[in-house]
C-alpha cells in the first residue's frame, strides 16, 4: 500500500511540473520609470546615463552613434507578483545598458523599444514576458550623445 501511494504521488508530480515548466507566458505592460526610479534610488543606477523610451525625446542635440543593440535579461519569477519580477528583469537590463554606454562612452540610450519579435513601442511602458518560471525583458535601444 505505501509503495502505491509514493508511485502514485510520483506520477502526479510527473504530471504537474511539466505543466509548469511550459505554462505560456502572458504579456504585461508596466510603467518604465517605476524601475529607472528604484533602481537609482537602490544605487544600482547612478544617473549618469539617461533613459529614453521611443516616443520621448531628450533636449538638445542628440548624436545616435549606434544603431539598435538589443537587451535581453530574464529573472526567477516563481512565487512574485508579475510587476516586481518585471521590473527586477527590467533593472537587471538597465545596469547592464548603463555599463555599455559608460564603455562606449555616451550619455543616454534613445528610442528604446521592447521587441519580442515585434516591437512594442510606448512613452511611459515596457513590455515583459512572464510565466510561472520566469519573467524576461527584451529591449532594443539606441546609444547617443547628448548636449544641452
Amino acid at each position: 500500500m505505501r509503495m502505491k501511494a509514493k508511485s502514485l504521488s510520483i506520477v502526479a508530480l510527473l504530471a504537474i511540473v511539466p505543466g509548469l515548466a511550459l505554462a505560456k507566458d502572458k504579456v504585461v505592460h508596466f510603467p518604465f520609470e517605476n524601475a529607472v526610479i528604484a533602481a537609482t534610488q537602490s544605487g544600482k543606477l547612478d544617473g549618469t546615463v539617461k533613459f529614453y523610451l521611443a516616443g520621448s525625446t531628450p533636449s538638445g542635440h542628440v548624436e545616435v552613434v549606434s544603431d539598435y543593440l538589443l537587451v535581453t535579461r530574464r529573472t526567477n519569477a516563481f512565487g512574485k507578483n508579475d510587476q516586481k519580477a518585471c521590473d527586477w528583469a527590467l533593472q537587471s537590463a538597465l545596469i547592464a545598458m548603463q555599463e555599455g554606454a559608460k564603455e562606449a562612452g555616451v550619455n543616454a540610450l534613445v528610442d528604446i523599444v521592447s521587441d519580442f519579435g515585434s516591437e512594442y513601442r510606448d512613452s511611459t511602458n515596457y513590455e515583459c514576458h512572464v510565466g510561472t518560471l520566469m519573467a524576461e525583458v527584451s529591449l532594443k535601444i539606441k546609444r547617443a550623445k547628448v548636449q544641452p
